[in-house]
């Protein structure tokens, strides 16, 4: 490992920034990557050889007491987030000091000189740094308000990054190559098939978003459609959106809590898409009970949410920056505990689908798509917020890419003592795709 500091700048008080200089060419000494630093005085200091995947432009000495006294990466991008440090050129090799932090291992008595020098480095103060905080005394624990905080941002925000018909969850692509229009109509259209959805059955759709779903099943199936959502600006899209589309005999939208629909076996087909991740694991229990009641026997129930590798949502960097800056109260699975508690909800698994590819790839898109908005972001929600959401779908990106995390369709039949309602085989999934697409 080479460290190399530019000796042609001249500044003003030496020690100070020769310590500073010296605190970040030790913690960084096993770094097998290479990048440059440039401190808040324009002084450089470059890790690795010549070439340099990105520039830390680091512009409060309160970045380095961070790094000294705590070595944590949410404390990193919460100074991202804030503006003390800049990141120019490749942001996922940035992002990958978090694991290069996390195993970083000092010996008490060199973390001790290393503290007293970078607490000789001034007082200056970042900017202070916002979480979630609950508004109410006693608010329903991942309930209506946590919903908000994700997506009561701004619908003009999310339609920046989302495709046309504003689906917030992981598309399904036949090819790499395909947009993400078409990959996310491949999505609608690939869980009515798993549905089976016939005309004039009664379906459920639980976190319907923006509506898209409903819409399309409704439109395309003749079912007679129901969602419901947590979120106001959601709904009021989605009761915009059956207007639009002339659905209002079919298909209906409500503001309601989940853990609020009336016990009563009503439908015949329930969804649940991307909502599952705000249940909290300690309600899956309740969720699953409640899909299970709603629907008529033999009725058929498709969950499709992200898992974890590792049960039991521990305390780590990633669960502590998903649950303060994006998702409060949102918790996580592995899917064998999943699976496991739809049994136990008297649940039958017919089918179990992973998309781990198809939401990485969805990822990027977003992110592309956001990068390429950035003035209208940032004119929407402010500088942090869109610096948030960058950071949180690239890092998810390279989640799904590396298989720390995963998502699963999984199709379930509320038991009734008989065969599913279902054919023998998938042929049905994927007969007359060419139709299909001609209607595109």
């Amino acid at each position: 490992m080479s460290i190399h500091i530019d000796q042609s700048l001249q500044f003003e008080n030496n020690n100070q920034y020769g310590s500073a200089h010296q605190v970040l060419s030790y913690l960084f000494r096993d770094y097998l990557g290479s990048f440059v630093i440039r401190l808040w005085n324009d002084s450089v200091l470059r890790i690795g050889n010549d070439f340099s995947a990105f520039t830390l432009n680091i512009k409060h000495s309160s970045v380095l007491r961070d790094l000294i006294l705590f070595r944590d990466p949410i404390r990193l991008a919460e100074a991202y987030f804030d503006g003390s440090i800049e990141v120019e050129g490749d942001f996922d090799a940035a992002l990958g000091l978090r694991y290069y932090l996390e195993g970083l291992k000092l010996p008490f008595s060199k973390k001790l000189g290393l503290a007293f020098k970078v607490l000789t480095l001034g007082n200056d103060k970042s900017p202070q740094r916002l979480q979630f905080v609950r508004t109410d005394e006693s608010p329903r624990q991942n309930g209506k308000e946590t919903i908000a905080f994700h997506y009561d941002i701004s619908n003009e925000f999310y339609q920046l990054w989302l495709d046309n018909r504003m689906i917030y969850s992981c598309a399904y692509f036949e090819n790499p190559e395909q947009s993400l229009e078409q990959a996310q109509c491949n999505k609608l259209d690939h869980i009515c098939r798993k549905l089976r959805l016939q005309p004039g059955e009664q379906y459920l759709d639980i976190g319907c978003g923006w509506g898209a779903l409903i819409c399309w099943a409704a439109k395309h199936y003749g079912v007679q459609a129901h969602g419901i959502t947590l979120s106001q600006s959601q709904y009021e899209y989605a009761c915009a959106e059956v207007k639009r589309q002339k659905l209002q005999g079919q298909v209906t939208v409500e503001l309601r809590d989940y853990r609020d629909l009336p016990p009563v076996a009503t439908y015949d087909k329930v969804s649940s898409i991307g909502m599952f991740e705000h249940v909290g694991l300690k309600n899956l229990p309740t969720y699953f009970s409640i899909v299970n009641k709603v629907l008529k026997p033999n009725g058929l129930f498709l969950n499709h949410g992200i898992t974890t590798d590792e049960s039991g949502w521990d305390k780590c960097v990633s669960t502590r920056f998903i649950n303060r800056h994006v998702f409060p109260d949102g918790e996580l699975e592995t899917v064998s505990t999943i699976q496991k508690m739809m049994e136990d909800g008297n649940f039958e698994i017919s089918d179990v689908e992973g998309l781990r590819p198809h939401y990485a790839l969805t990822l990027r898109h977003w992110v592309h798509r956001l990068e390429r908005n950035y003035e209208d972001a940032v004119n929407l929600v402010g500088e942090r917020t869109y610096r948030i959401w960058r950071l949180y779908m690239t890092g998810c990106a390279m989640q799904f890419e590396q298989g720390a995390t995963g998502i699963y369709q999984i199709l379930a039949v509320r038991r009734n003592n008989s065969f599913p309602p279902l054919p023998l085989t998938r042929r049905d999934l994927y007969e007359n795709r060419d139709a299909f697409h001609a209607q595109q």
